[in-house]
């Protein structure tokens, strides 16, 4: 049994580690939405700590009946802004059709120097 298990172990060191698993669609979403959660939970736990100085904070932001909202347990976003991340970034977003237009725009760039340069 001890030679077999330092052979394995000679045969994988030889292979290298194996490449990690990559996420699915799904599994990336769900562990951003989680990740997402636990960090923001981080952040309300540090608002609410003796470390942290909360006049320092409320006199630098914009909104501090919204930040203490969130300190509270309120959603980070508003719907408002939801929707115009949805409307920039989700399908058939400005956003989406921007990269898109622009790799069309660079195709049709090189096409033309590409064409330009066999007549010279």
């Amino acid at each position: 049994n001890w030679c077999c298990s330092t052979d394995r172990r000679m045969q994988s060191a030889r292979l290298g580690p194996s490449p990690p698993r990559l996420l699915t669609e799904e599994e990336y979403r769900l562990q951003g939405e989680v990740e997402t959660r636990k960090a923001l939970e981080e952040l309300r736990s540090y608002c609410r700590s003796p470390d942290f100085s909360a006049w320092t904070a409320v006199s630098r932001i914009q909104s501090p009946k919204r930040f203490a909202d969130f300190v509270g347990g309120a959603c980070h976003v508003t719907p408002k802004e939801v929707s115009v991340h949805e409307r920039e970034y989700g399908l058939g977003g400005i956003f989406l059709e921007d990269q898109l237009f622009e790799e069309e725009e660079d195709e049709d760039d090189d096409s033309f120097d590409k064409n330009h340069m066999s007549y010279s």
